[in-house]
C-alpha cells in the first residue's frame, strides 16, 4: 500500500487532538502504519508537528476563503468562519498547545497571513459600525482563536456537542463584540 501523507497526518491529528502526548509508536498505529514507517517520512516528533502545523495552517486559510469574509455584514462573516473551522478545531487546539510553534525565528508566515485576514475582517466591523472600537481588531483575533480552541477541546471532551460548536463560539464573541447603543 502506498504511503498516504494526508491520511497519516489527519489520523495523527485525530489523536494528538485527544492525547497531545501521545509517543510516536501511538501515532503510527492510530495512522495505520509501522513506527518505521512514520519516522521515515517524518524524522522524529517535531517534524511530524511542523507538517501538522502546514496543515493547519492549510485549513484554516481554507476555511477563510471558504466564509466569503468580505461578503456581507462582519457578524454573518464571523459565522460562516466559525462553521467552516469547526471540522479543524481538534488540530488548532493541539496545535494551540504546542508553544515552539509560536515562539522564536522559526514561525510559520502562515499564522501571520491567518492573523491578517482576521484583523482585516475586525477592522471592518468596527469602521461598519458593528464592532465596539474600543476593542482592538488584535484582541479580538486572539478572542476568536481562543474561543475555537476552547470548543474544540470542549467537543473533543465530549462536554459540547458539535453541532453546538458555531453558535456557541459566535455567540459568545459577538455578545462581547456588538457595539451598544447609548451610554
Amino acid at each position: 500500500m502506498p504511503f498516504d501523507r494526508d491520511r497519516v497526518l489527519r489520523g495523527a491529528a485525530a489523536l494528538l487532538a485527544r492525547k497531545s502526548t501521545a509517543t510516536m509508536d501511538e501515532v503510527a498505529k492510530a495512522a495505520g502504519i509501522s513506527r518505521a514507517t512514520l519516522h521515515r517520512h517524518f524524522a522524529g516528533r517535531d517534524v511530524l508537528v511542523r507538517a501538522l502545523e502546514a496543515l493547519g495552517i492549510e485549513e484554516c486559510e481554507a476555511a477563510l476563503d471558504a466564509a466569503r469574509l468580505d461578503e456581507g455584514p462582519v457578524r454573518d462573516a464571523l459565522r460562516r468562519l466559525v462553521r467552516e473551522i469547526e471540522p479543524a478545531a481538534g488540530l488548532l487546539s493541539f496545535l494551540y498547545s504546542e508553544n515552539q510553534l509560536f515562539e522564536g525565528e522559526g514561525q510559520n508566515e502562515g499564522w501571520e497571513r491567518i492573523d491578517a485576514r482576521l484583523v482585516a475582517l475586525f477592522r471592518r466591523g468596527q469602521e461598519s459600525g458593528e464592532l465596539r472600537i474600543d476593542l482592538t481588531p488584535a484582541w479580538l483575533t486572539e478572542a476568536l482563536f481562543g474561543l475555537v480552541v476552547s470548543g474544540g477541546w470542549a467537543v473533543l471532551d465530549g462536554r459540547v456537542a458539535a453541532k453546538d460548536f458555531p453558535f456557541m463560539i459566535t455567540e459568545l464573541l459577538l455578545g462581547g463584540a456588538l457595539r451598544r447603543e447609548g451610554p
